[in-house]
This record gives structure tokens, C-alpha cells and sequence, in this order.
């Protein structure tokens, strides 16, 4: 597919202006398209362009983004607490609300009653199908699942959910979309619960959880172990690119031994319910695993977004 920047799309709008949804509009903005942000309240769109300032600085201070290009980066994100107002010119729709079925089928419903018949109607989803969430809708072959990663602006991958529905050009203008604002859009042909990057990541903190739970190891060393062994790795190979390197036949004899210990159930874990059950929610309760002060939330933030930076510097 080309990299060329589709002709046919010149407005973006964005439903949705929190944790996804800025960081979104944020790269639309800097890749010179004019953006409608949405939101319900003023006061939300009113933090969202804050976090896009304070990105955009953030960026600038490591020379990712030029500090005199951050104003008219920032003219380019209109903000409106009216779909209408969002969606009447936009020539591709990304929707970026709260992970609820009920909501997202709605509100595809009014964007395709609202949008001119060309638009093309995508999802953030995290784990939702798009024959789901476009099935109260009359272009179904322009409905397909657009599903970034956090934060946004800062992980390149976006994965391309087509529906049975979703025609070949929706999924080409898309991908070309993409590319053409730096992303590495990857095309997932079957539409599956969680796609391929929520599934991987079910799957290890399924594992992950289970360890904890038999007291095989705490949490803290599980993530000490991931990010000073295979988690290195996985920021330049695959698993299957690295367990190339091993070869199958050694990767076989160690599988047919651990398989039928690893944690294979369908139900959630015991712990992750109870640790929800007692508001040990992470950062946004202040306790989880770990006890989250300001200062330590900072320490993880800052700690993430630098590395996250120096793996673009390094792609440059």
C-alpha cells in the first residue's frame, strides 16, 4: 500500500477528548490536519488542550517536535461540545469514548445520520468488534476499528480491524491515513475480541496474576523480571522473530513441559476481582500493587515517556 497522504481526507474529528482521544487529535494536528475535538463539557476539552500543550512541550524538549511549531499545531485542534459541529465537514471519524458497547453503537448511529456519505466512521476500541459497534449504522463498509495504543502520541502501532462488512478501500485509505502521519498502521483481517495487542497482553497479565495469586513470586518481581529480561527483547524483535533466533525444536521441548502448568482459565482471577472490590484500583485510587504517592506516579511517567521518546529518536 502507499504512503502517500489519501487525497480524500483533509478533516479529522475526534469523539471523545480524555485519556485516548487528546493524544489522538494531538497527531492529526501536528501531521497538518485540521481537527475537531469533541467532548460533552467545556471543561473537558478545556484539559485536553492542556495535555496537548504540555505534550507538544514535552516533545520539543527532546527535539521530536519544533518548539516554534507547537502555536499552530494548537490552532489546528478545534474544540466543540456539539456533534454536529464536529462531524459536518470530516472526511474520517475516530471515536475514542469510554469502552462501552451500549454507547459506542449510539453514537455511530448519529455520526452516520450526521456525516456526509464518504466519511469513513473508525473506533479506539480496546476489545470491541466493529460489526458490533457499527451495526445500527447504513455504511457498514466504512465502519472499521482503529485501535492506538497508549499513549498515542508515542507508540507508533495502530491496528486496522476490518469487519466482514469493511470494504478493501476503507481499509486502504486508512492504512495510508496512518502512514501518512508516522504511525505503523497493522491490518488485522479477522475481527476477533481484543484483536492481537489486547489478547498478547491478556494473556501475560492472566499468567502474571496467577503467579502472584500461588505466591510463586510478588508483583514487584514479576515486573522486575519482565523489564530486565524478555521485555527488552520485545522492544526490537517479535516473539516470533525471537524465538526464531532459539529455534522451534528447543522452543517444543521447553513448551511441552511448561504448558500444562501455565494458567489457562476463562474465568478472572480471584485477586484482580478483589483487588477491584477493595478500590486497589492502581494510580487513580493511589494503591494497587504498589503504593502510589504524586512524586512515585511521577517517577513512573516520566520514567516511560523518556524511554518511550529515545525509541523515537532512535526510529528517526
Amino acid at each position: 500500500m502507499s504512503d502517500e497522504r489519501p487525497n480524500s481526507i483533509n478533516n479529522i474529528a475526534v469523539i471523545g477528548a480524555g485519556l485516548m482521544g487528546h493524544g489522538i487529535a494531538q497527531e492529526f494536528a501536528s501531521a497538518g490536519f485540521s481537527v475537531y475535538l469533541h467532548d460533552i463539557t467545556e471543561e473537558q476539552l478545556n484539559v485536553a488542550c492542556m495535555l496537548i500543550e504540555q505534550n507538544l512541550a514535552l516533545l520539543a524538549e527532546h527535539d521530536v517536535v519544533d518548539k516554534s511549531d507547537i502555536p499552530d499545531t494548537m490552532q489546528r485542534v478545534n474544540t466543540t461540545h456539539e456533534l454536529a459541529a464536529a462531524t459536518e465537514n470530516a472526511d474520517f471519524v475516530i471515536e475514542a469514548v469510554t469502552e462501552n458497547l451500549s454507547l459506542k453503537q449510539q453514537i455511530f448511529e448519529k455520526l452516520d445520520n450526521l456525516c456526509q456519505p464518504h466519511t469513513i466512521l473508525a473506533s479506539n476500541t480496546t476489545a470491541l468488534m466493529p460489526s458490533q459497534i457499527g451495526v445500527n449504522t447504513n455504511r457498514q463498509d466504512k465502519v472499521l476499528n482503529a485501535h492506538y495504543f497508549n499513549p498515542p502520541y508515542l507508540i507508533p502501532l495502530v491496528e486496522l480491524i476490518r469487519s466482514p462488512a469493511t470494504s478493501d478501500e476503507t481499509v486502504s485509505i486508512t492504512y495510508n491515513l496512518m502512514k501518512s502521519i508516522g504511525k505503523t498502521p497493522a491490518i488485522i483481517e479477522k475481527e476477533v475480541p481484543g484483536f492481537v495487542g489486547p489478547r498478547l497482553q491478556a494473556a501475560l497479565i492472566r499468567e502474571a496474576f496467577a503467579i502472584v495469586e500461588q505466591g510463586i513470586a510478588s508483583a514487584e518481581t514479576v515486573d522486575l523480571v519482565v523489564r530486565n529480561s524478555f521485555g527488552r527483547r520485545l522492544s526490537v524483535a517479535g516473539p516470533f522473530e525471537v524465538f526464531e533466533l532459539a529455534g522451534w525444536d528447543l522452543v517444543l521441548a521447553a513448551f511441552e513441559e511448561l504448558y500444562k502448568d501455565l494458567n489457562s482459565s476463562s474465568e478472572i482471577n480471584p485477586l484482580l476481582r478483589e483487588m477491584v472490590d477493595s478500590d486497589k484500583l492502581g494510580v487513580k485510587s493511589g494503591e494497587g500493587f504498589y503504593q502510589w504517592t504524586a512524586e512515585k506516579q511521577e517517577v513512573l511517567r516520566t520514567r516511560m515517556s523518556q524511554a518511550l521518546i529515545r525509541a523515537i529518536q532512535e526510529d528517526e
